[in-house]
């Protein structure tokens, strides 16, 4: 029963951190939009940079993109909501129940693991050469992301033997 509750838990915590960021990118869009235009438009890269024909310009583009990040980072933290409601619906159940109601909780941590690995890091640090910039580089933030929701997604998966 504690094993079961503490991944509950950790669910419901996955799932207040990705709304809190959520939340900040709503009520702060200018803030973390400068992140993602200055990301796009490769403008703080190495000089005379050969991959610069990757630039993405376009203030709509820019604005489209970013809004699909906060949509994403909402729809995640939204699945490990309702995912944190299965858990301890099924708290008591037998282990086959138990065990079936992670479902929600497992994509919610899915769409976070997808979203910081190729959105951040593999779009935004290789394709847009994020890690070049020393001002507008999120790879540590998005590895620490990737990291906390992927132990998760481990513990939250280990198989329930009550």
């Amino acid at each position: 029963m504690t094993t079961r509750v503490c991944k509950a838990l950790l669910v419901a915590v996955a799932g207040l951190y990705l709304g809190l960021i959520t939340l900040n990118n709503l009520i702060d869009y200018d803030s973390n939009y400068e992140f993602v235009r200055h990301v796009l438009s490769m403008d703080n890269t190495f000089p005379d940079n050969r991959l610069m024909g990757r630039a993405i310009t376009s203030p709509v583009v820019h604005h489209v993109l970013y809004l699909i990040i906060i949509v994403w980072e909402g729809l995640a933290a939204l699945l490990c909501w309702i995912g944190t409601f299965f858990l301890f619906k099924s708290i008591r159940s037998d282990r086959i129940e138990f065990n079936r109601s992670k479902s929600v909780a497992t994509i919610g941590l899915v769409l976070s693991l997808v979203l910081w690995l190729f959105g951040f890091l593999i779009v935004g640090g290789e394709w847009f050469l994020m890690w070049q910039s020393s001002k507008w580089n999120a790879q540590n933030a998005a590895t620490r992301m990737f990291l906390i929701n992927g132990l998760l997604l481990l513990f939250l998966n280990q198989p329930d033997e009550n």
